[in-house]
C-alpha cells in the first residue's frame, strides 16, 4: 500500500456534526477501499486565497492515510460530489528512508545509508516549521 496525503478544504459555515459527518464519510471510503488512515489533524479556519461558492475561509484538515492506488479514484469521486467539501487535494508522501542492514562478507550485519544524492534532496526541502504559512500538522 502506499501512503498519501489528503488536504480537505470544507465550506466556513459548517455545524461541528456536519464537518464531523464528512470526515468520518471520508474515512469510511478510504477503508472501503482497502485503506486505513495514519493519522488525522485540523489545521482550523483559514483564509482563502480566492472566494470559492462566495466563501473567504474554509476549514482544513489533513488526512494522512494507506491505501492501494487503485482506490484513490473513488475516493476523489466522492469528495467531488459532497456539498461540504470546498476543495481537495490528494498527493503521495514518500516514506523517509531508513537505515537498511545488509549482509557483509563475516556474516555480520552492516548498516547501508542512502546516497549522497538523496541527501541533497532532502536539504532543498523546505522546512515547515519556518513557515507562517503551513504549520507543521503531520509529525
Amino acid at each position: 500500500m502506499r501512503r498519501y496525503e489528503l488536504m480537505l478544504v470544507l465550506r466556513p459555515d459548517l455545524v461541528d456534526d456536519k464537518v464531523q459527518a464528512s470526515l468520518e464519510r471520508t474515512a469510511r471510503a478510504i477503508a472501503a477501499g482497502g485503506g486505513q488512515i495514519v493519522k488525522q489533524a485540523p489545521w482550523g479556519r483559514r483564509r482563502l486565497a480566492y472566494p470559492i461558492d462566495h466563501h473567504r475561509e474554509g476549514s482544513y484538515y489533513v488526512i494522512l492515510f494507506e491505501a492501494p492506488a487503485t482506490a484513490i479514484a473513488e475516493l476523489e469521486r466522492g469528495l467531488l460530489i459532497s456539498e461540504e467539501v470546498l476543495r481537495h487535494l490528494v498527493t503521495r508522501v514518500e516514506r523517509p528512508v531508513r537505515a537498511a542492514r545488509g549482509p557483509d562478507a563475516e556474516g555480520d550485519m552492516d548498516v547501508v545509508l542512502p546516497s549522497d544524492e538523496e541527501d541533497l534532496e532532502e536539504e532543498a526541502l523546505i522546512d515547515e516549521s519556518e513557515s507562517e504559512a503551513a504549520p507543521a500538522a503531520i509529525d
